[in-house]
């Protein structure tokens, strides 16, 4: 792979394995390694990097589409992504609504293998890169020619992310305080329940020592009182 120092040298549009649109200025096979990591993403993984002879291909996966960008290894990840976002958002801004139309756009079909379908996507293939590889041209012109500009966004797209992450943290500290706060209530609650069967008990326990000793007197009464009477002949 040769390229000159520019931090995004080669970028595609692909459906599946079909290649839609692309653009590079550069002579080198970046289009072959890159469609062999196109052919590695892992399931449902919506951005993937891989590096290679100090480049990094850089993907963006939405609604089917695959979007890429080989970068030099020297600009990190966040300008190419930023990259990546900017063309993603070209792309569905100008195709869309046809790929929405479910059956109504050839966009829309899902990949096979029948031979009679093979033209309709080799020929959708050549004119999206027709119609969009010049936009890929500009976009990645555009990014070269306000690094600026990239470098902002791509810090203010990292520093989103830690903030998401620090959020996400912070929820998971509030649901642990709610649980350690249900925890207590219900502690709490017991402690209550078991305190008022406690004092029950005891209330009960009271009272049946008062009747045992109120039962005690009015038997020792009555034996002094039938003694007495006895005595004196009541």
């Amino acid at each position: 792979m040769n390229s000159s120092k520019q931090a995004l040298i080669y970028s595609f549009v692909a459906k599946g394995s079909v290649v839609l649109a692309e653009h590079t200025a550069f002579s080198g096979n970046f289009s072959t390694v890159a469609v062999q990591c196109l052919q590695k993403l892992p399931p449902n993984s919506t951005r993937s990097t891989y590096s290679c002879d100090g480049h990094t291909f850089n993907f963006l996966v939405n609604r089917g589409f695959v979007f890429l960008v080989v970068a030099d290894e020297a600009a990190g990840r966040s300008v190419p992504f930023v990259f990546l976002e900017r063309v993603r958002e070209d792309f569905m801004q100008r195709y869309g609504s046809s790929i929405d139309e479910e059956g109504q756009h050839p966009l829309a079909d899902d990949a096979d293998e029948d031979d009679f379908l093979f033209e309709d996507r080799f020929s959708i293939a050549y004119n999206l890169d027709r119609e969009f590889g010049p936009r890929l041209k500009d976009h990645m012109q555009y990014c070269v020619n306000h690094p600026e500009e990239i470098n902002k966004l791509s810090k203010v797209k990292a520093h989103l992310s830690d903030v998401k992450g620090i959020m996400m943290d912070n929820i998971e500290k509030i649901e642990l305080l709610v649980g350690k706060t249900e925890t207590l209530q219900s502690q709490a609650d017991s402690f209550h329940r078991h305190g008022r069967e406690l004092r029950r008990k005891m209330w009960l326990q009271n009272l049946r020592f008062k009747l045992m000793v109120g039962g005690g007197i009015a038997a020792l009464i009555l034996i002094i009182w039938l003694m007495v009477c006895r005595g004196f002949k009541c």
